[in-house]
């Protein structure tokens, strides 16, 4: 038993001698990052064509045997897609009658969007390919005439 006590002791007295635990201790980091927003258009077809219906009052890139002009647009997401009104045209000095033009778009890829010709927002990162149609009208009795019409859409991605 003087033995066991002796022992007990040893180890009792070891322990006050030997290195201690060291206390645990916690931190936190932090990661930090930004996305630029970034948004690119690609002209795949820069040219719609405009024909007309069969009253004259319509030139349409929607009507029999028009077509669109394309484009891709390649975003991160967070920016709007919009068309701006036409602001010139080109027609046949003789036609001196008003024209109401109206572009509008539609997309499909990363996002779908019914044809619209107001702003949309991008929501999310991808491709989009979109296709812009161009509409113009006479109003009343007034017709297109023979000759060449041309305007310009710009398409924004802001």
């Amino acid at each position: 038993m003087v033995r066991l006590k002796h022992a007990l002791f040893v180890i009792v007295g070891l322990g006050s001698v030997l290195p201690q635990d060291a206390d645990a201790g916690t931190a936190t980091v932090t990661f930090t990052g930004t996305v630029a927003t970034s948004c690119s258009v690609n002209v795949v077809n820069g040219t719609g064509t405009l024909t007309t219906n069969g009253a004259l009052n319509n030139l349409s890139s929607k009507n029999p045997g028009g077509s669109p002009a394309k484009v891709d647009i390649t975003t991160t997401g967070g920016v709007r897609v919009s068309l701006d009104a036409v602001s010139s045209a080109t027609t046949p000095a003789s036609d001196t009658t008003t024209t109401a033009w109206n572009p509008t778009y539609s997309m499909s890829g990363a996002q779908t969007v019914t044809e619209t010709g107001v702003s949309t927002l991008m929501t999310g990162a991808g491709t989009r390919n979109v296709d812009i149609n161009l509409t113009g009208t006479k109003s009343g009795g007034d017709s297109f005439i023979d000759g060449n019409y041309a305007a310009t859409v710009t398409v924004r991605c802001e």
